[in-house]
């Protein structure tokens, strides 16, 4: 691979702040950005087949339902159809009070003329203004030196407010302008630029103007990105009249870190795509960003608690499915496989759990910290069924899980290692995924009801207690033969053994454990026995609204494995 053609982007573009200007490290973001999502424009325009009206209106109406206040919907001078959207939300009534809405435009004087003319009638609206200003940009595209390049910008900006005065008296009406290809401009170019044009739009602290600095290609680490901004957010002229925004793109996959620390660096706004769509690798997630901020403990002002609902609007508008391991809202964001994350996993639902109990404090009072979930998943809508799912790679303490939060049984630690051996033999010849309703089954099959042609039943069996001792009575019944058994002990399980003993199948119970499934007195109970017979240890189960029918059960499962 010819690595020579290529030279570190920090040589042309890495601006050299002193230790006392670069601020940017130890900052924190404490509160949320502006966030403007461009799906409508960027991101539309990135689609194998752009969203017709119908389209863009469902998207649209998500965005106002979930809290964004400024939505960039098109760019009214490329095409009908987005022409035609920014009519239909003028003539409709379907913009909130509070929403504004944005458009896009060349600073070309007859494309700014139809811009305006789309966005007639509405009540509140930016105008957002662009033209590539990078090097190479201006050579190879546009075919201007600096100069013809900032005559072009200043004459459409003042064009731009001319036809705005005149025919959009009423509204309220604001103006951006992103130079694009920021990341790749000259310092020096780009900030006369800026300032020359808050200038022309008369940038007032009533009145402010967006600065859209956009990481139109990302060529550089996250650093010089963030180096750029606070160069600029210490530079610029009327900084108390401008809104400093960030539109990163992330072709070296770095956008969500780029605009993050834009935002240390000074930055007040962002513009990104749900789930990141737009040309090439994309802009920014505003999802991912959004998300991120909540699990610092920063409301972002956005609300994802119906995640799932989110991602099934954006993928019907889009036609383009969201990965299954996109951060956050892909189907197995949230799912361990690996038997060391199930197994820390469900200690830290335990916790939790004790946590409730013991504080008498709900769930939602309690700080979240569970190991390998750096959110809640139910504060997204997701369900913790997804949490843990097992496959060949999945571990004892998964598998517990599972059978626990499905059918509320809570293995011994000692059993756990013997279940989970038959679950990865069954796992490992079928190859597929197990779900819990396939554990449960599993389970029943091999210590709730093990059969086989030799089993061994027991038919009327009662205890009776004298005294201190137990009596314990029944008939032990084969495929070929009837006995009567009978043994006393110190409790009902000390007899039943003692009579299968006598009947001769040499029995001792090493650790026996039991536990109601549910409340109520017709609730299952749940019991697990251990059981030494001959040279082996055997673990059995039963179930049963009685325990003792239940403990009676998990004794006489263990007998049958060992016999199976």
């Amino acid at each position: 691979m010819p690595h020579h053609r290529y030279s570190p982007a920090h040589d042309r573009v890495r601006i050299a702040l002193g230790d006392s200007e670069r601020e940017w490290p130890t900052r924190l973001i404490t509160a949320p950005p502006l966030w403007v999502p461009v799906d409508l424009r960027d991101g539309n325009q990135a689609l194998p087949e752009p969203m017709d009206t119908e389209r863009k209106r469902r998207m649209f109406d998500l965005m106002c339902a979930i809290g964004f206040k400024e939505i960039e919907v098109a760019y009214p001078s490329a095409s009908r159809t987005d022409f035609d959207f920014v009519r239909h939300l003028a003539e409709s009534g379907a913009v909130p009070d509070d929403v504004t809405i944005s458009v896009f435009t060349p600073a070309r004087t007859e494309l700014i003329d139809r811009t305006i003319e789309s966005v007639a009638g509405l009540p509140r609206v930016l105008i957002h203004m662009y033209t590539a200003c990078a090097p190479t940009w201006r050579d190879v595209v546009l075919g201007r030196d600096r100069d013809a390049l900032r005559g072009m910008i200043f004459d459409a900006s003042e064009h731009l407010r001319r036809r705005a005065d005149d025919r959009l008296s009423g509204a309220e009406v604001r103006f951006q302008f992103s130079p694009e290809v920021f990341n790749l401009t000259e310092p020096d170019f780009v900030l006369e630029i800026c300032d020359g044009v808050t200038a022309l739009w008369d940038a007032s602290v009533d009145r402010p103007v967006v600065l859209n600095l956009p990481a139109t290609v990302e060529i550089a680490t996250p650093n010089v990105y963030a180096d750029q901004i606070e160069y600029m957010h210490k530079h610029l002229a009327r900084r108390d009249a401008v809104v400093l925004s960030v539109h990163p793109h992330n072709d070296r996959g770095t956008g969500v870190a780029c605009a993050e620390l834009a935002l240390l660096a000074g930055a007040q706004r962002v513009e990104g795509c749900l789930f990141g769509n737009g040309e090439r690798t994309g802009n920014v997630d505003l999802v991912t960003l959004v998300l991120n901020l909540y699990t610092q403990g920063v409301n972002p002002m956005i609300d994802l608690s119906d995640i799932d609902a989110v991602r099934a609007v954006v993928e019907e508008c889009n036609r383009i499915p969201v990965h299954i391991r996109h951060p956050y809202v892909g189907d197995l964001v949230h799912t361990a496989f690996s038997g060391t994350h199930q197994d820390a996993i469900s200690k830290g639902f335990a916790r939790r759990a004790q946590q409730t109990e013991s504080s008498g404090r709900s769930d939602s009072e309690i700080p979240w910290e569970v190991p390998y979930l750096p959110i809640d998943p139910a504060d997204i809508g997701r369900t913790y069924e997804e949490v843990i799912r097992v496959n060949s790679q999945s571990g004892k303490g998964g598998i517990a899980h599972l059978l626990q939060t499905g059918h509320g049984l809570d293995l011994p630690a000692r059993m756990r290692p013997d279940f989970y051996t038959t679950v990865q033999l069954v796992a490992d010849e079928t190859g597929r995924e197990l779900s819990g309703e396939d554990l449960w089954k599993l389970f029943h099959a091999t210590y709730l009801a093990p059969a086989h042609d030799g089993a061994y039943l027991l038919e009327g069996w009662e205890t009776r207690r004298q005294g201190s001792a137990h009596e314990f009575t029944a008939e032990l019944v084969t495929a070929a033969s009837r006995t009567p058994i009978r043994g006393a002990g110190n409790g009902p399980l000390a007899a039943l053994t003692d009579a299968l003993s006598r009947a001769g199948i040499a029995i001792d119970i090493l650790t026996y454990s039991e536990h109601a499934i549910a409340t109520g007195p017709d609730a299952p109970a749940a019991a697990y026995a251990l059981c030494r017979i001959g040279e082996r240890e055997i673990w059995g189960a039963g179930w049963d609204t009685s325990i003792l029918t239940a403990s009676v059960h998990a004794v006489m499962a263990a007998v049958n494995r060992a016999d199976d």
